[in-house]
């Protein structure tokens, strides 16, 4: 049964995020007041305005909300999975890997899958040789975020180099995968990434007591039942899908896996996973991270990555200069 906190936490978070739907959906070059958006949302407003909010805003709200949930998710998987906080999928290279494959089926260097099922598979890649590296460590460890790091670079001028090697229109079609961005972002892939949150988080709420267990030593999550390998790996995977599909809608958006965990984990009861807490923030920062860039420099649009790591590079190094604690709770 949730706690009180917990419960507060989540219902705080989910009011937020509401908030920032209704106005990103109201902001922009045309501005619509939040109770003409709603009644666009219902269908009752008139065509101009529920062709701004239906058809030019709400897609790219919604593909934000989505793939900031995952990206939140997969983040605070991997952090419990290798009880570090900076085992975020961004940091350890499965972004750069998944864009790297993104890039080279939207330049087309004969690869005919679509950039979802690339992406997918460029995260699975990066994974499974940051696993093999680590060696007996698994996903625990230094040693694993370091071999991420590695592929990551790795990731990164592999995709410089397959810009840098097509036809200007080419490389601009792809540049968006690069740097993070919402803008005419595929149908198909956010319904896709829609199918695949709603799987991942319902497998993530049966396998949740376990990974509670997971904080704790190998000997105590043993002693209280937990299959250790088994959990490990299921987690692996679902944060190697989530993160895949998240970034085949918006690109490496990685600093959103490691801010929204670290709120989630400050304002909900410590000892617990905050899944649902960090999905909700991480959609939470993805939708206003997008407004700002939509229209702090408006008609100049700032893509939605370049926004997050302005604001998370500091935290970030916030963290490494912080004393480190011994548990992420």
């Amino acid at each position: 049964m949730p706690d009180k906190r917990t419960t507060l936490a989540n219902s705080s978070l989910l009011v937020l995020l509401l908030l920032a739907v209704i106005t990103s959906l109201s902001m922009g070059t045309v501005q619509v007041p939040p109770p003409d958006v709603l009644q666009a949302l219902m269908g009752n407003a008139d065509p101009m305005t529920a062709f701004v909010v239906n058809e030019l805003r709400l897609s790219r709200v919604v593909a934000g909300l989505l793939s900031g949930a995952a990206l939140a998710m997969a983040g605070c998987l991997m952090q419990t999975l290798a009880r570090n906080r900076l085992a975020t999928p961004g940091i350890i290279g499965i972004d750069n890997a998944a864009t790297a494959f993104a890039v080279a089926s939207v330049v087309g260097v004969g690869l005919s899958l679509a950039p979802s099922a690339m992406a997918l598979a460029g995260a699975a890649c990066a994974t499974a040789i940051a696993f093999g590296l680590a060696g007996a460590n698994g996903t625990r460890g230094y040693r694993f975020i370091v071999a991420g790091i590695g592929i990551g670079a790795i990731a990164g001028a592999v995709t410089q180099v397959l810009l840098s090697r097509v036809a200007i229109d080419a490389a601009n079609a792809a540049y968006p995968w690069t740097v993070g961005s919402l803008n005419a972002r595929s149908g198909n892939s956010v319904l896709v990434l829609a199918i695949g949150l709603a799987a991942g988080y319902a497998i993530l709420m049966l396998i949740s007591r376990a990974l509670n267990t997971l904080q704790f030593s190998d000997a105590v999550a043993i002693a209280l039942g937990t299959r250790l390998k088994a959990t490990r790996i299921l987690g692996l995977a679902l944060s190697v899908l989530l993160t895949g599909l998240a970034v085949s809608v918006c690109g490496p958006v990685g600093l959103i896996a490691l801010l929204a965990p670290e709120l989630a984990r400050t304002i909900c009861r410590p000892g617990k996973v905050p899944l649902t807490a960090s999905a909700l923030a991480g959609a939470t920062f993805m939708v206003v991270a997008d407004l700002l860039g939509r229209t702090l420099f408006s008609p100049l649009e700032i893509p939605v990555g370049i926004i997050t790591a302005i604001v998370g590079s500091p935290y970030l190094l916030w963290i490494l200069l912080k004393p480190s604690r011994r548990s992420l709770t």
